[in-house]
């Protein structure tokens, strides 16, 4: 698909300056906000190619490192950063006022897509963003991170997780009890926490991508499908 812009983009979160990669297909429907995760940038080749699933589906995407290139420098050694949720979720809030404002995205429905520590501050932030989110997706998160926030998380909320990672599946089906909006847990079989077998990210990008169009592409959510709380798939 031609994509109508492609660019690097600046935004101001407070007294820092954020860099982020974004693609708008022409006609977008949607825009999906990545949330990278421990360590991780918008580089990361994970997240880029669920990134470009969705713009073949007509969603727009923006991957933007909520971390200063000195802050990841100084993250790698002490880790103190990539575990600040508040922080992270206070950014991602500065890039949520940026896509609301921006003429070129303003019009479109808001959609999170985090990994690891960044579902954790995804959700907190959609929780305290009601009306600007309108779905999440969680890849091999945390967001039991959120806290408290979960319970007034209303977006419709996706988790996926590997069905080897076993830890992170009790953390999420945990958090999926907490979280008061539409929600389910698909669990992918043979998969671990980066979902480096064989097919397994292929998936993940398949499940993104069918939540989003339904929430923020289509006009009518489909309640039943989105309420049933665990899935193997």
């Amino acid at each position: 698909m031609n994509l109508q812009e492609q660019k690097l983009v600046h935004v101001s979160a407070g007294p820092v300056e954020l860099e982020g990669n974004l693609s708008l297909p022409s006609n977008a429907s949607g825009i999906v906000l990545f949330a990278h995760g421990s360590g991780s940038s918008r580089h990361s080749p994970r997240n880029r190619f669920v990134a470009e699933q969705l713009q073949q589906a007509g969603l727009a995407t923006l991957l933007i490192d909520l971390l200063t290139a000195e802050e990841e420098i100084a993250d790698r050694s002490s880790g103190h950063l990539r575990f600040d949720i508040q922080l992270l979720a206070q950014r991602l809030g500065y890039v949520t006022d940026w896509l609301k404002q921006n003429p070129s995205s303003r019009a479109l429905k808001i959609g999170y897509f985090g990994a690891s520590t960044g579902a954790g501050a995804a959700l907190l932030t959609a929780a305290d963003h009601p009306q600007d989110v309108a779905a999440i997706v969680s890849r091999g998160g945390r967001p039991d991170l959120a806290g408290d926030a979960l319970l007034r998380v209303k977006a419709p909320t996706l988790l996926i997780v590997g069905g080897e990672d076993h830890d992170v599946i009790r953390l999420n089906e945990t958090a999926l009890a907490q979280i008061s909006g539409e929600k389910r847990l698909d669990i992918i079989p043979g998969a671990t926490h980066l979902f480096e077998e064989p097919g397994t990210l292929e998936q993940v990008a398949s499940l993104a991508r069918q939540w989003f169009e339904r929430y923020l592409i289509s006009a009518t959510a489909h309640p039943s499908s989105a309420n049933f709380a665990k899935r193997n798939v």
